[in-house]
């Protein structure tokens, strides 16, 4: 089969002295995105032969943490759908959903 086009996000980490993330910006051509800033980000990629999930998580020292407690919900919640996308596991999505109603409850989230 051929490839008929590739596609490319790329990451920027702007680092202070002690090397810990000052700026984030991301660019995703296909997206319509071009350097947008962002202050943090979570990637996870399967390593396939080892059978493992590899990591990265990075935020600015700048980065609020009411907002990084909204940022993790968020997260929480769309890795919920993206399970039941890929799994169509209705069970646990709603165990998820409802772990991750209580982690907002837990951290007043919501309103």
């Amino acid at each position: 089969m051929a490839k008929l086009h590739t596609s490319e996000i790329t990451l920027r980490v702007g680092l202070d002295e002690n090397r810990v993330p000052e700026e984030l910006n991301w660019s995703a051509e296909d997206g319509g995105i071009d350097n947008e800033e962002a202050k943090a980000m979570l990637l996870s990629v399967w390593d396939s032969k080892n059978q493992e999930s590899l990591k990265i998580d990075l935020w600015t020292k700048d980065m609020p943490v009411d907002e990084m407690k909204t940022f993790f919900h968020q997260t929480l919640v769309s890795l919920s759908d993206t399970f039941m996308k890929a799994t169509q596991d209705e069970k646990m999505t709603a165990t998820m959903k409802d772990f991750c109603d209580y982690f907002a409850e837990k951290l007043e989230l919501k309103k």
